[in-house]
């Protein structure tokens, strides 16, 4: 946390590789410190619908790699952040380091959970269109809906919010011939 008779001081990557080991998830934007919860179950099995999805596709298609939390994806020494997916392409695969990813993901996932909802939809929306990363993606697990975000000429542009009630898929130019329908995501 950074004290509070210095608002000025902002925490870095090697003050959050410092924090303990405690199962939540720790990341630093802008400087300031955020703490979540582990995730539920319910926010689990979407990830994990996520990733078969995801990962069954790359196999086939080698086009990137896919990872899931905790992994660190390190934009600035004093932005840190732990997205639930990320997705980068094989042309990008030198920010991959063995420890984090440096620099933009082309995607980055974020399932929804009542104590990320603001910090997701908001601060780190800002965020990853600030770094440059491609394409967003927040799955809401209440409403089993998806807004997905597209890098555009000034930041990002939703491009759709698709549910499950609808019997929408999900696509992305970022993997052509991936289809993902929203009822496997939220089965």
């Amino acid at each position: 946390m950074v004290p509070e008779d210095r608002p000025d001081l902002k925490l870095t990557y090697e003050d959050l590789q410092a924090f303990p080991d405690d199962g939540k998830r720790h990341e630093i934007i802008d400087g300031e410190h955020f703490v979540t919860p582990s995730p539920e179950t319910g926010h689990q099995a979407i990830a994990v619908s996520l990733v078969v999805l995801l990962g069954n596709f790359l196999d086939a298609h080698a086009l990137g790699k896919v990872f899931v939390a905790p992994l660190d994806v390190v934009f600035s020494d004093t932005d840190v952040v732990e997205p639930d997916l990320i997705f980068v392409a094989a042309e990008h695969a030198d920010r991959i380091t063995r420890k984090n990813i440096q620099g933009a993901p082309d995607l980055v996932i974020e399932i929804l959970s009542p104590s990320t909802r603001k910090a997701d939809e908001v601060i780190k929306r800002k965020l990853f269109e600030r770094f440059g990363v491609a394409e967003y993606w927040v799955v809401d697990p209440e409403l089993e809906t998806v807004k997905v975000y597209r890098r555009a000429e000034k930041g990002f542009a939703r491009v759709a919010e698709l549910s499950k009630e609808a019997g929408e898929m999900l696509t992305t130019p970022l993997l052509p011939g991936f289809a993902a329908p929203l009822e496997k995501i939220f089965a």
